[in-house]
């Protein structure tokens, strides 16, 4: 598995070394917190808010990721921001699952962002907080989808944990619904190698899926949302935004 200490290094790199966010993020209504920095936060990066995460955040404010009564699971989410905000649409999904690493420190901040953001959520959206270590037994995942799987999986900067690509890859087949109406959404940061982001695409189209990448044009590239996101200005936005890499799953 790639380095902690690496990632943030190329992260830093790609970002023409502007801070990872490791303190308060504010993003709309919402109010954040990334985990202590200690034990497993700090080994999987979940004490930093990296660039995917205000991507894909965007595409959501922007309604460019369709979600209307859908069922939703983020994998790895750190502080979640993409899924809190989806819970605080005016047609939401009915069914987000925050999920990441079994461990007391990732977890609790992850409640503790729920509870603290909870009346930001829409009442159509049932928001939920589970542990969940990849490629594991996801039956208590499924059960509140009635054991038919999630429209929609969200895996935000996960790509660069390289040796857990087959892992990753058979969360998703457990997870997402077997329709063709179901959708992975995958964000990686460009300091993810391209080596390693072609590895995990072929870990995914030999496991069943198929992938095609969204190339933001240039005019793409600035920062579009409306949301006031105080942790940052707009140049930093926009430089994070133009960090990422995007792709869209489905079964093939």
């Amino acid at each position: 598995m790639s380095d902690p200490e690496d990632i943030l290094n190329d992260a830093l790199t790609f970002l023409g070394e502007k801070q990872v966010v490791d303190t308060d993020i504010l993003y709309g209504p919402l109010q954040l917190t990334t985990a202590p920095k200690e034990g497993k936060a700090n080994i999987l990066l979940a004490d930093h808010l990296f660039s995917p995460s205000i991507f894909l955040a965007e595409r959501i404010e922007r309604n460019l990721i369709p979600l209307s009564g859908r069922k939703v699971i983020e994998l790895g989410a750190g502080c979640a921001l993409p899924s809190l905000l989806m819970s605080t649409l005016s047609e939401p999904p009915s069914l987000v699952m925050i999920t990441d690493y079994p461990d007391p420190g990732i977890l609790g901040n992850l409640q503790a962002n729920i509870t603290r953001n909870r009346h930001t959520f829409s009442p159509s959206c049932k928001v939920l907080c589970a542990g969940y270590d990849w490629g594991t037994d996801a039956t208590a995942l499924l059960a509140p989808t009635a054991n038919t799987g999630y429209d929609i999986v969200i895996l935000s900067d996960l790509l660069h944990f390289d040796a857990s690509h087959d892992a990753l890859v058979a969360s998703l087949q457990a997870l997402l619904a077997k329709s063709t109406a179901s959708v992975a959404y995958v964000a990686a940061g460009k300091y993810t190698l391209p080596h390693v982001c072609a590895q995990f695409l072929r870990v995914a189209v030999e496991a069943g899926f198929q992938f095609e990448e969204v190339i933001n044009e240039d005019s793409q590239t600035m920062w579009l949302g409306k949301l006031p996101v105080p942790t940052f200005d707009s140049e930093g936005l926009a430089v994070r935004k133009a960090a990422c890499r995007f792709w869209i799953g489905s079964w093939a």
